[in-house]
């Protein structure tokens, strides 16, 4: 049965693609040993070889591909700036690929408008100044996006699969590549409510939220904070750390955690009784903030408040000339994201005890505790009676354990020493009522999500990271709102200044006399029939994506091209890492690697 392409139509205009490299081609030396007019006819020949095998290698095998945008940051990267924060030193990419215009993306802007002069860190928020027109601004160059190579034989062969990063047609203009990940395939609805994907198959009578397999769940986790990179200074000025102990700690300096390499590591001399937690805040300055930290030390009397975790992203944040003092949303994140991942080194320094690893969502504790003794792990949840699942690790006695914790699509997840920790029943749980953040004033709950704790053991823990699920918005074309709270009436104007004042306000989120902005909430739901695949960007707040396409919202079979395989060229460095050394197009290894 012949298969049924969408009508071609006009692009939008900030529709993201890939753009097409050409492919190499082999030309061998010619031999003079038989005279001039064999060798130019076998240089001939082996050019018309060499460019036959090119062609059909690009056709069946595999081609190469350069990512222009940043729709699927930070998985991939489009054209960027690749920064070292002056403040915490912490290397991150803010996207700045609205600097080159597109022929077919006229912009009315000049040039020098489209510039990029400001970014944001993603862990001190501290902004850095970029312009181009300054000294310091042109220390930070523009560079142009990944190349990637895909594979065409995967879907030649076998039946694409969910979560793969996959090369399309796009569908209004088939010769224009797109690329993004798979989320929906034929025959399924797709429900996109609170961040995550929802699946009802064709016969289905109800959605199931769609769990990724841990190497995805790690794969596509963004970066939240790493302990590594405090900032000793900002401490000098008052600003207090976001790791430390829990205001319910008893007072006794031998049952609390104490603080070494200006407070980059924790370590605890427990002697039995309650557990004593160390506790992550998300203390992160505001612009205003920044602003006192600037001009001195803070005053005694100033307490910042602790925030949600939101999908905020730093690629986001380039702000450009034209925009040059914009407070905008971008700058904190619009929505809650309750899904987290604790990192950490843990050093067992007894043979007894118990270390807790405890995830905040919703008001409700997710609990993974670790007998230094045996190495059993028991997960637990507060209110589920009966979920107990429980596992045996390496993890006995005194030694040194990378030890990663999850709560990510309603399951629980632990990693140990980089492998996935197989439990004896099902650590997936159903719909608990997590939906709305919560904080008391005796608990302070969702204002401190994450955890480590220890009774009874002797424990050390550093390189600490916490980590947040990507957070997919529920869009539609017709029916976009810039945050899922908009409807709620509380936030005028979703400005960054609202916004911060929302996600550090309890009373806010559970308001007396009226429904709670988070159970307003919007959902987008797409069908989709045989032979048809739905795409979405790992940049949700940034990606045209399949959600607000002007044409239909899929991607047909005979559109597909490919599988993204991996990233061969990332942009290369003009100096030595990590000196000033000047070395043109030292190779970004880090970068190099198999796209998952």
């Amino acid at each position: 049965m012949a298969k049924k392409k969408s009508p071609p139509t006009k692009p939008t205009a900030s529709a993201p693609r890939v753009t097409v490299a050409s492919p190499q081609k082999t030309v061998p030396v010619p031999t003079p040993k038989h005279g001039l007019a064999h060798a130019v006819r076998e240089s001939v020949e082996a050019m018309a070889i060499a460019l036959v095998l090119a062609l059909l290698f690009r056709a069946f095998v595999a081609e190469a591909f350069v990512i222009p945008t940043g729709s699927m940051a930070l998985t991939l990267m489009g054209q960027h700036k690749d920064l070292l924060c002056p403040n915490c030193k912490y290397r991150y990419q803010v996207g700045a690929s609205q600097e080159t215009e597109s022929p077919l993306q006229p912009s009315t802007l000049p040039p020098e408008a489209r510039e990029v002069v400001s970014v944001m860190c993603p862990l001190c928020r501290a902004s850095t100044s970029v312009d181009p027109r300054t000294a310091t601004g042109r220390e930070y160059p523009t560079y142009g996006g990944d190349r990637i190579l895909a594979t065409r034989f995967n879907y030649e062969f076998g039946e694409p699969r969910r979560w793969d990063v996959f090369i399309f047609k796009y569908p209004g203009l088939a010769q224009e590549n797109y690329i993004k990940r798979l989320i929906g395939l034929p025959n399924e609805q797709v429900r996109i409510w609170h961040g995550d994907i929802y699946i009802k198959p064709e016969g289905g009578d109800a959605y199931q939220i769609e769990r990724r397999g841990p190497a995805k769940v790690r794969e596509m986790a963004q970066i939240v904070y790493d302990n590594d990179y405090v900032v000793p200074s900002m401490t000098d000025k008052r600003w207090p750390p976001r790791w430390n102990n829990s205001p319910a700690a008893p007072a006794a300096p031998q049952a609390q955690w104490t603080t070494q390499d200006d407070g980059r590591k924790f370590q605890i001399e427990s002697a039995g009784g309650p557990i004593r937690w160390l506790r992550y805040r998300h203390y992160v300055p505001t612009l205003d903030d920044w602003a006192r930290l600037k001009q001195g030390s803070l005053p005694e009397d100033f307490h910042p408040a602790a925030q949600l975790i939101t999908d905020f992203c730093a690629y986001n944040t380039g702000i450009y000339r034209m925009r040059e003092s914009e407070r905008g949303p971008t700058l904190i994140g619009q929505h809650w994201v309750g899904d987290l991942m604790i990192e950490c080194q843990l050093d067992v320094n007894s043979a007894e005890g118990q270390v807790h690893f405890d995830l905040v969502k919703g008001g409700k504790h997710f609990d993974c505790q670790l007998d230094c003794a045996d190495g059993t792990v028991r997960l637990s949840i507060e209110g589920q009676d009966d979920f107990h699942p429980t596992a045996s690790t390496a993890v006995r006695g005194k030694g040194s354990h990378r030890v990663i914790f999850g709560n990510v699509d309603r399951q629980l997840l632990l990693w140990i020493d980089g492998t996935p920790v197989p439990f004896n029943a099902p650590t997936t749980y159903d719909p608990l009522d997590d939906e709305i953040p919560q904080a008391t004033s005796a608990d302070p709950l969702d204002l401190a999500p994450a955890g480590i704790g220890a009774s009874s053991a002797s424990l050390a823990v550093s390189h600490l990271r916490l980590w947040r699920d990507l957070y997919y918005i529920a869009a539609q074309q017709g029916q976009v709102q810039i945050s899922d709270y908009d409807r709620s009436g509380m936030l005028p104007g979703l400005d960054y200044d609202s916004l911060v004042k929302f996600f550090s306000t309890p009373a806010m989120w559970r308001p007396a006399g009226r429904p709670s902005p988070f159970e307003e909430r919007q959902e987008a739901i797409f069908s989709l029939a045989a032979d048809q695949f739905f795409p979405l960007g790992d940049n949700s707040p940034a990606s045209k994506d399949a959600r607000l396409w002007e044409v239909e919202p899929y991607v047909d079979r005979d559109l597909l091209v490919g599988k993204a395989l991996l990233i061969f060229w990332p942009h290369s460095f003009d100096v030595l890492p990590g000196t000033s050394i000047p070395f043109p197009f030292f190779p970004n290894f880090a970068r190099m690697g198999f796209i998952r």
